[in-house]
């Protein structure tokens, strides 16, 4: 395994819309491995391909200690809506208030390219809408209401 560089704002890999997965080869299974390396290092909760430079429809997700590999997901049913603090680890140092479902139904298929089905409240809905958002080149910038604020800014405050 191996930390990979994660792209930040700015970089044209994030605008991009990603390629289906239509075979996790060896090298797809070393990303992954990778990837969940490089969110933990970085103290993250998700993190998609083109974080890392490719463009692949593949995320990592880990809120509660069950890490979850999404490879081509799509949402299919939300429900209800939270409005809450989101970071991006593309986005270093910076902060905002998204709305996003509350509940989020997704399929996709995990690393031995098994159809799932995973559900999620709260913070994992937050996550899998974020991720997924990624994977056709949108960043959360783009849905902060408000402000986009420093995280110095929010640690002084909660101080």
């Amino acid at each position: 395994m191996a930390l990979r560089t994660i792209r930040e704002i700015g970089d044209d890999v994030l605008k991009k819309v990603c390629k289906e997965v239509t075979e996790v080869t060896p090298r797809i299974k070393t990303l992954i491995e990778d990837m969940f390396e490089t969110m933990y290092e970085a103290d993250g909760v998700g993190l998609a391909a083109p974080q890392v430079g490719i463009l692949k429809r593949l995320v990592v997700i880990d809120v509660d200690e069950n890490p979850i590999v999404l490879i081509n997901p799509k949402i299919v049913a939300t429900d209800g809506e939270q409005t809450g603090q989101e970071g991006c680890l593309s986005v270093p140092g910076k902060c905002g208030d998204v709305t996003r479902p509350n509940y989020v139904k997704v399929v996709a298929f995990n690393e031995n390219m098994e159809q799932i089905e995973v559900e999620g409240t709260e913070l994992l809905a937050r996550a899998i809408c974020h991720e997924l958002d990624h994977l056709d080149g949108h960043l959360f910038t783009e849905k902060v209401v408000g402000p986009l604020r420093t995280v110095t800014e929010e640690k002084e405050d909660e101080e």
